[in-house]
């Protein structure tokens, strides 16, 4: 098949590029890809399938530039994304990204599936936004919601490593707040799984089945590293390096994969501490 990557040449694109590439023939685009509705038709005309993961990063400090390109990356590329599949003959499959953000916060023993409703807060209002655009796309769009992807090449384990080799790792708060994550290799076979499934449409968790507070991924990655885990990171430091954007970090969201458990797809890294020893060794 032909895959067309938009916003590909992160963390997420690169591991799919890579994998993709054995056995299909894969282009990769970054966001500057997004010049009109034209320019992107021509770039996905003829494809098999398009995967939409642009969008700028939010673990920073929110200023209003900041949120204007949080908005812009993500919800008016897949605005632009669905007036290019009209201008086009055949509209190839598309999978679009979203985030686990949608739910409202719950603890690690009420974990949400595809099948709740939204939450409150401009990150659910982001998303709902992005799904929105997404939708019309297509009727038989798929929009996956990432929980936290765990690799050694970048994304937030890369920024936690060094912290915790030094041993300045520690709770974030109480450390109760429920931590959702991924493996990036299971990520990747998520995709392979529903790209291959011709009957794959709609909202799929991209998560581990086993969500764990965020104290406990921690002690699982100080213990990984040989490292104490003692020092705690407190709301108001974070506040004072993130501002409005620390949410990320505090916000406690506890979400399952649940049409993939379903499907009866197999996790390779399904708990925190199979990913680690993977990840860490």
């Amino acid at each position: 098949m032909k895959i067309v990557i938009l916003g590909g040449t992160g963390l997420i694109g690169s591991a799919l590029q890579k994998s993709f590439s054995k056995t299909h023939q894969v282009e990769v685009f970054n966001r500057t890809v997004f010049k009109s509705a034209e320019y992107l038709s021509s770039i996905i005309d003829g494809s098999d399938f398009v995967i939409q993961l642009a969008g700028s990063t939010i673990s920073k400090r929110w200023s209003k530039k900041i949120i204007a390109e949080m908005w812009q990356s993500r919800v008016n590329t897949n605005q632009m994304l669905s007036d290019a599949t009209k201008l086009i003959t055949k509209t190839p499959k598309v999978i679009c990204s979203s985030g686990i953000s949608f739910y409202a916060e719950s603890d690690c023993n009420d974990p949400k599936t595809e099948d709740d409703i939204q939450g409150e807060g401009y990150l659910t209002d982001l998303n709902i936004a992005v799904e929105s655009a997404a939708k019309s796309i297509s009727d038989d769009v798929t929009i996956l919601r990432f929980g936290v992807v765990l690799s050694r090449k970048g994304g937030a384990l890369a920024k936690l490593y060094w912290p915790y080799y030094f041993g300045i790792g520690g709770p974030i708060m109480s450390g109760n707040q429920c931590f959702s994550w991924i493996h990036i290799d299971d990520l990747v076979k998520a995709f392979h799984y529903l790209i291959n499934d011709p009957q794959s449409k709609g909202i799929y968790n991209i998560t581990s089945p086993e969500p764990v507070p965020q104290k406990v991924f921690g002690r699982v990655l100080a213990k990984s590293l040989k490292r104490p885990f003692f020092i705690p990171v407190w709301e108001w430091q974070l506040k004072i390096l993130l501002g409005k954007g620390s949410q990320v970090l505090t916000l406690s969201a506890s979400v399952i994969p649940m049409r993939l458990i379903q499907a009866g797809f197999v996790f390779d890294y399904p708990d925190i501490d199979t990913a680690m020893r993977d990840l860490i060794g």
